[in-house]
């Protein structure tokens, strides 16, 4: 009879589990009690991380709490603080804490959340959550349906190889797919994993102020339908990364309904701002689209990751996605009992419900309205106090939390070659600082610095306190 070895169950016992268990909460809660005086920024080179981690696969036990000691030392410490009230560079990841011990759970418990059959809850808790977000932006819920994604770029991903089945069947050789120069770039590299070529990709000018050029769109597609190809897609977005812009969702919403165009609405960064009053104004036409990208590892304030996308109709995902192979043929249940393998590409999914199901209902919706609201109103606050400064141009006004900027003192005689090398280099210096992830983007060929204020914990003194700095290093110039 085989004997087993003790070792090989990869066990710890019950005292020594809740030893180690307590121990590794006590960290995430002294993080998340502290993180606000820590540096936000981590540095170091590959050299220096070699030195620290690279060894042979280790055949032989460690003792767990020394591991442990050794992560919590040299891993946690060495990765930049995204919750950090002054880490306003890309898209920050606020999180907050419910929803960090919800994915405990869902991890402790190993739920597996592709089929009913494994986890009717887990299944049950989806489509709960998804109804609440098929409500919040104006789509059916009876008729509409949606799937929790890793993230917002398979969250873009499954919407185009949705739109490609519906719209176009098997054959997509003469189909083509519009968005902005401001799309996100998540969405051209879903069209190219989609198999698209890129002379079927048409990258549309936008405006002086980042929105679509309606004119040239519809010159776009007129031009590709006279050459007899198939306009099939069309990508709005509802706050671009680069200044928070919503694209004219109404006006696109009716171009893409007379054309007979799948409309899809990335609003990954900004499609939460739904939940405030003037943000729901901006997005007024979101619910005309065919899908909707959301992210609620952004501005819904959870851990990542968790990205997800909403239909109009959920018998579209389940048309793109649905196979019936051998080893599944047990577990079918009815049409009610839904298997969200068939809503998308992974059949192995985690338990991403959870943690937005225990933090909606722990904190209450009215919560994330107020921590939006207030997100917008700061950006709209630090516009106030750079327009109010002789060193500071607005380059790209508040917008949904988002605001572009450079230094620009007033009567500098500096070339605009001169101006984006200085606020470049005040972004290096600030970085380099580690007090706080400020970085630039592009405008109008204009180098930016460029803030986005989405932690709810994040004040004025914070923004001020950063602004003082890079003035600091602007005049070392």
């Amino acid at each position: 009879m085989l004997k087993i070895d003790t070792t090989q169950k990869l066990e710890l016992t019950k005292a020594e589990m809740k030893e180690y268990g307590y121990k590794v909460v006590d960290a995430i809660v002294s993080h998340f009690d502290t993180q606000n005086q820590k540096l936000p920024v981590a540095a170091a080179s590959r050299q220096e991380m070699d030195q620290l981690f690279l060894e042979d696969v280790p055949e032989k036990s460690t003792d767990a709490h020394k591991v442990l000691d050794f992560v919590l030392e040299n891993v946690m410490t060495q990765s930049n603080i995204v919750t950090h009230p002054k880490s306003f560079s890309f898209v920050p990841g606020p999180s907050n804490y419910i929803s960090a011990m919800a994915d405990s759970l869902a991890s402790g418990f190993n739920i597996f959340s592709g089929g009913w059959a494994g986890s009717p809850a887990a299944a049950e808790m989806e489509i709960v959550t998804m109804n609440w977000l098929l409500k919040m932006y104006g789509f059916p819920v009876k008729k509409g349906g949606g799937i929790f994604t890793s993230g917002g770029s398979m969250a873009n991903l499954t919407a185009i190889i949705t739109a490609r089945k519906v719209k176009c069947g098997d054959d997509f050789s003469k189909a083509v797919i519009y968005l902005s120069d401001q799309a996100h770039s998540s969405n051209i590299k879903a069209i190219r994993v989609a198999g698209f070529r890129k002379e079927q990709i048409r990258i549309i000018p936008t405006d002086s102020e980042f929105k679509f050029s309606l004119n040239k769109l519809k010159n776009a597609i007129a031009k590709d339908s006279l050459e007899g190809l198939q306009p099939f897609c069309l990508i709005a977005t509802a706050g671009t990364t680069n200044t928070g812009t919503v694209d004219q969702l109404s006006e696109l919403a009716a171009i893409c309904k007379k054309e007979k165009i799948w409309y899809h609405i990335d609003g990954a960064y900004g499609a939460a701002a739904i939940l405030a009053n003037n943000g729901k104004q901006l997005l007024k036409g979101i619910e005309k689209a065919d899908s909707i990208t959301v992210d609620p590892h952004k501005w819904f304030y959870q851990p990542y990751e968790i990205g997800c996308l909403l239909v109009r109709n959920h018998r579209w995902l389940k048309g793109t996605f649905t196979e019936k192979p051998e080893y599944l043929r047990d577990i079918e249940g009815n049409t009610s009992e839904i298997n969200f393998y068939d809503h998308g590409i992974e059949l192995t999914r985690r338990f991403r419900a959870l943690k937005f199901y225990m933090s909606i209902k722990t904190f209450g919706l009215k919560a994330f309205r107020k921590a939006i609201t207030y997100n917008i109103k700061l950006a709209e606050e630090t516009e106030s106090f750079l327009r109010k400064s002789s060193n500071w141009e607005v380059i790209s006004p508040a917008t949904l939390a988002v605001i572009n900027f450079r230094y620009n003192p007033i009567g500098n005689a500096l070339s605009e070659k001169k101006l984006d090398a200085l606020n470049q280099y005040i972004s290096a210096q600030v970085v380099s600082s580690q007090k706080a992830l400020l970085v630039t983007t592009v405008l109008n060929k204009q180098v930016v610095l460029r803030m986005c204020l989405i932690n709810p914990r994040t004040t004025m003194q914070d923004v001020k306190e950063t602004i003082t700095l890079c003035e600091s290093f602007a005049g070392d110039k």
